[in-house]
């Protein structure tokens, strides 16, 4: 039986982790249903307002007695200028009046103190909740919350995207490391090199965190089938996660069109884009990415360009144009099916039986 320290640490079957995919992907029904079939599910709590988590964390407890865990983003210090607000919006008239939304000019956006207070509730929600794992993008969170998680013996799962990423949140006291390779769908989990021009590669990443780190590591990015997994074992991760392959599953909250997108991708259909959010992203290549291609430095930072560019991806979604929607997805797109997740659960674990990787 393959028993290492990550599946020793987070109570699992299988050393496999469900990505905490943020924006209404990870339903309860999802990360139940990773966690009931040996892996971890996660929750990708990062939009949630306090209210909605908790109630989210207590319908999951009500599909599964096994363990899972909540993601956090890890809030940044932004400043909101009124003329920039106005300058982005200015780009993005034009796709609202495709979407025959009204033009804007100024739009309310959350303060920084109002994001940090909102962290801090999520946290306390959290700990109230008695949720055994969680984890966080964009940053490590500072010394104080660390320390209160800790005191409940809540286990913490940093993320890098580079072997410097990874020693700090080593240092930090993180006790588990996401390594995100440069092929994973989504966000990219960057803090220290934001622009992230290096992009390194996860086959590259993994060996190298190893050799620098002694807490477990976990890896993401491109991973959709046994042959993955098995690839990051060999190099010396301990676990994977997987985002992608799990956002087509039946209980996955994607939108149809966003499914179907992936599922109909070729493999060099992704790109990293600043667009929609501000922070780089890799998803499918489509109009919006297109017509900003030459504005990305103009754009706000995260996440004021996020909230400027809601409406049109809400718009978008709702009358199901694909070429405004933010199509996040892995650089394997093409390796991704329509099945449950206990389907894929069952084909992974048995590929990796015939790669004689011993469960």
């Amino acid at each position: 039986m393959l028993k290492n320290e990550l599946i020793k640490k987070l109570h699992l079957k299988y050393p496999i982790v469900q990505a905490p995919m943020a924006g209404g992907v990870t339903t309860s029904q999802l990360v139940a249903a990773v966690s009931n079939s040996g892996g971890l599910g996660m929750i990708g709590a990062g939009y949630l307002s306090p209210a909605k988590m908790r109630t989210q964390i207590q319908e999951i407890k009500k599909l599964t007695s096994n363990t899972f865990g909540v993601n956090l983003f890890v809030p940044e210090e932004f400043k909101i200028r009124a003329e920039q607000v106005e300058s982005v919006n200015q780009l993005l008239n034009p796709f609202r009046t495709c979407l025959n939304l009204p033009q804007q000019e100024q739009t309310e956006i959350p303060s920084f103190h109002h994001v940090l207070e909102t962290f801090k509730e999520q946290i306390q929600v959290v700990i109230n909740e008695q949720v055994t794992v969680c984890s966080f993008t964009f940053g490590i969170p500072s010394k104080e919350f660390i320390t209160e998680l800790k005191q409940q013996n809540i286990i913490l799962i940093g993320t890098a995207t580079t072997v410097k990423e990874a020693i700090e949140n080593e240092k930090a006291g993180m006790d588990i490391v996401v390594v995100q390779g440069s092929e994973a769908g989504g966000h990219r989990g960057s803090f220290i090199d934001e622009d992230n021009e290096g992009l390194v590669g996860l086959m590259s990443l993994i060996p190298q965190v190893v050799d620098q780190v002694n807490i477990p590591v976990i890896a993401a990015g491109g991973i959709m089938d046994a042959r993955g997994l098995m690839a990051s074992l060999c190099l010396g991760a301990e676990g994977i996660q997987m985002g992608t392959a799990f956002l087509t599953c039946i209980e996955s909250g994607a939108h149809p069109v966003h499914k179907d997108a992936i599922l109909q991708a070729a493999d060099d259909q992704t790109v990293i884009t600043r667009a929609f959010s501000g922070k780089p992203a890799r998803g499918i290549h489509n109009q919006f990415i297109a017509d900003m291609r030459n504005q990305e430095l103009e754009v706000a930072e995260f996440p004021i360009q996020n909230t400027l560019t809601q409406d049109i991806r809400r718009a978008a979604s709702a009358q199901n144009n694909s070429e405004f929607m933010s199509l996040w997805s892995g650089q394997s797109a093409s390796l991704a099916k329509k099945q449950t997740v206990k389907e894929l659960m069952k084909s992974l674990i048995a590929e990796a039986k015939k790669m004689n990787l011993n469960f």
